[in-house]
C-alpha cells in the first residue's frame, strides 16, 4: 500500500467546499434510472461533512439506511479559476478515495418536487475520507480500480477508466464558474453497484493498490432536551 503524505492531508483542511460530479459513470446512470449526461451533473457538499478513516458514519435518526458511493477524490493544490483542460493537471495537488453517503429516502423526496439534494448529501460525517496521496504515487488517474465492501461482501467495483468526464475536463469545466481553492475536493462519480447499509454494518473501500479505509455505521444519537 502507499503512504499517505502528512502534507499532502492539511490541503483537506485548506478546502473551502466539496465539488461532487453526479452519474459520471454510465452503468451507475443507468442502475439509478437517469439518462447519461451530456455535460457534467455538479452538487456542492459541505466540508463539515468530512469524516477520516476509522470513524462512525451517523444514520440520521428519521432513517433506516444510507447509500455509501466510492468515488475518487481529486485534491486541488493551487487556485484555480478559468482553468484550460490543456493544463489542468497542473492544479492537482493530490488523490483520495471518499465516500459520498447519500439518504435516498430525502433525495427521492426532494426529485420529486424539484427541491435540492443537500439534505440528503450534506449531513455530518456523509463525506467519509482517506488521506491524501500525492500524484507522484499516482500516474494514472485514469485507470484505477475503486472498491466498495459492506461486510466484507463486494458491493461496487469499477474502473476510472470508465468515467464520462475526465479530470482535466472536469477542473476546466467546474473552475469555468467557480474558483476551486487549494483543498478543495472534486468528487469524480461512482461505478455502479450503490445500495443500502443498515447501522450496525461496516464498510471498507479503497483504491486497488493504493490505500483502503473502514467505517462503522451507527444511529446518530438525538441530541438531549435542556
Amino acid at each position: 500500500m502507499a503512504t499517505p503524505c502528512s502534507a499532502c492531508h492539511n490541503l483537506l483542511q485548506m478546502g473551502t467546499k466539496i465539488v461532487a460530479v453526479g452519474r459520471n459513470y454510465a452503468a451507475h446512470a443507468k442502475e439509478m434510472g437517469t439518462d447519461v449526461p451530456t455535460e457534467p451533473v455538479l452538487f456542492l457538499k459541505p466540508t463539515s461533512s468530512y469524516l477520516d478513516n476509522g470513524g462512525t458514519i451517523e444514520v440520521p435518526y428519521s432513517l433506516e439506511s444510507l447509500h455509501p458511493e466510492v468515488e475518487l477524490a481529486v485534491v486541488i493544490g493551487r487556485k484555480a479559476r478559468d482553468v484550460p483542460e490543456a493544463v489542468a493537471m497542473d492544479y492537482v495537488g493530490g488523490y483520495a478515495v471518499a465516500l459520498d453517503m447519500t439518504a435516498r429516502e430525502i433525495q427521492a423526496s426532494a426529485k420529486a418536487a424539484g427541491l435540492p439534494w443537500t439534505l440528503s448529501k450534506g449531513q455530518d460525517t456523509f463525506t467519509p475520507i482517506s488521506s491524501v496521496l500525492p500524484t507522484s504515487m499516482v500516474p494514472d488517474p485514469d485507470n484505477l480500480e475503486l472498491w466498495l465492501k459492506v461486510d466484507g461482501e463486494t458491493r461496487q467495483k469499477g474502473s476510472t477508466k470508465d468515467t464520462i468526464f475526465k479530470i482535466p475536463f472536469l477542473i476546466s469545466h467546474i473552475s469555468s464558474m467557480m474558483t476551486l481553492l487549494e483543498g478543495d475536493v472534486i468528487l469524480t462519480g461512482t461505478p455502479p453497484g450503490v445500495g443500502p447499509v443498515k447501522v450496525g454494518q461496516k464498510i471498507t473501500a479503497g483504491i486497488t493498490g493504493l490505500l483502503d479505509v473502514h467505517f462503522n455505521v451507527e444511529k446518530r444519537r438525538r441530541p438531549e432536551s435542556c
